[in-house]
């Protein structure tokens, strides 16, 4: 581990200790409002279908809005974009807690929550984009740059297990309103902390008509990455389904959130572990291991009959997530033009998000008519999809380059124009 110790170091050091603490507490507002929109919605409204229906517009915002978000941190540059969206995002979570309090009506809050989904901030994709520019910037090879990405996809997990736990905290001490009026808070403070940060000019926005991303077509791989990342939202959405069926059948259902939280866990260590890899297990081997690994770590949830084993398995299942994301992560860095990789890093993380809601309705209907298997079975059925799309895909890596103006030093000037097109 004194190999992994250092080279995390030295990701640290790329852009100093600061910036990974603001876009930890900057991106912790996202995976805190899911949840907490449910709880105060469901308790303001006292009607689960009025919570399902803001949550699900929430999800829905993110989803088609987080790819548009990441296009203009391409196109503009990612600091104002980012002071911009926090800001809009603070102010549409805090209307509707002040919305959710009033008690208005179904329609109108759920507009709401469509708004809060479609102003996200996209700290966690920026992040990964602005961390890779500094990676390059600084001369770094493929392992260190795989280390960033893996860095990045901790914190990631960190903040989706924490983010819950402080809604629950605050759900069960105080009010479900708390916890949105704290991420209110952080996306203010801790996104506008991230995109005032001194590393925000390293990743420069594309200027003139050659580097325009519009134009800049991307390698055909790249879709079947984006369908590899949906299908793990699927499995995220599949498996807090079975879990939550699972564990309300075994009458305990307080321990749902511990076990999706102990999964996660596990996932995080998982990332961390991947700076231990030979370079010589390269990124494509490493997405079919992945694909490979989820399902023959997923296929004991069908069996699961005891709170216990359901402990085991989910854990043990949560070594396989990390990587399966990080390295998706980690091709279509390499596989996208530099001016379109805030655009892609976003449309990934809304395929994530965009998954984990459709399948979240659908294995929830199917646990309620059928029982966990069901749910645990859609999940099942995606790692099998998963490791078919990395069995097929064809993935390009020659528009990983340079970095071009878009990633170059805020000192330097951009050597001639370079054609992006794969």
């Amino acid at each position: 581990m004194n190999v992994a110790t250092a080279t995390y170091r030295q990701v640290i050091a790329l852009g100093g200790p600061l910036l990974p603490v603001a876009s930890f507490l900057g991106r912790l507002p996202t995976a805190m409002c899911q949840l907490g929109s449910l709880l105060l919605v469901a308790r303001t409204s006292g009607s689960l279908t009025t919570a399902g229906l803001v949550g699900g517009a929430l999800a829905a915002g993110q989803t088609v809005a987080g790819p548009l978000i990441g296009r203009l941190a391409d196109r503009r540059g990612q600091r104002p974009v980012v002071l911009a969206a926090c800001w809009l995002n603070a102010l549409a979570v805090t209307a509707l807690v002040v919305a959710s309090l009033a008690r208005i009506a179904t329609p109108p809050l759920a507009v709401i929550g469509l708004l809060a989904g479609a102003t996200v901030p996209q700290i966690g994709p920026l992040a990964r984009t602005r961390l890779v520019a500094l990676a390059h910037r600084a001369g770094a090879d493929d392992r260190m740059v795989n280390a960033a990405l893996s860095f990045e996809g901790t914190l990631d997990e960190v903040s989706f297990v924490l983010g819950p736990a402080l809604v629950g905290l605050a759900a069960t001490l105080a009010h479900p309103a708390v916890a949105l009026a704290l991420a209110a808070v952080l996306l203010a403070v801790c996104g506008s902390a991230f995109a005032l940060h001194r590393t925000a000019t390293v990743v420069r926005p594309a200027a003139g008509p050659a580097a325009r991303p519009a134009r800049t077509r991307l390698p055909r791989g790249v879709y079947g990455m984006r369908a590899s990342m949906a299908l793990q939202g699927a499995m995220f959405g599949a498996c807090q389904a079975g879990i939550t069926a699972l564990t309300e059948r075994l009458h305990q259902p307080a321990q749902a959130g511990l076990v999706y939280a102990a999964m996660g866990v596990m996932s995080a260590v998982a990332g961390l572990s991947l700076a231990l890899l030979p370079d010589r297990f390269g990124l494509l081997s490493r997405w079919r291991a992945a694909g490979a690994a989820l399902i023959v770590l997923s296929a004991p949830l069908l069996f699961v009959q005891t709170l216990w084993a359901l402990y085991l398995v989910v854990v043990v299942l949560g070594v396989a997530f990390a990587p399966h994301l990080i390295t998706v992560f980690g091709l279509t860095e390499r596989a996208v033009p530099a001016t379109r990789l805030a655009e892609s890093m976003a449309f990934l993380t809304s395929a994530v998000v965009g998954g984990q809601a459709l399948a979240l309705a659908v294995s929830g209907r199917l646990a309620d008519a059928h029982g966990p298997f069901a749910a645990f079975a859609v999940a099942v059925g995606a790692a099998v999809l998963i490791l078919a799309v990395a069995m097929t895909a064809r993935v390009t890596t020659g528009a990983r380059r340079v970095m071009s103006a878009a990633a170059a030093p805020a000192d330097s000037a951009p050597s001639a124009p370079a054609d992006h097109r794969p």
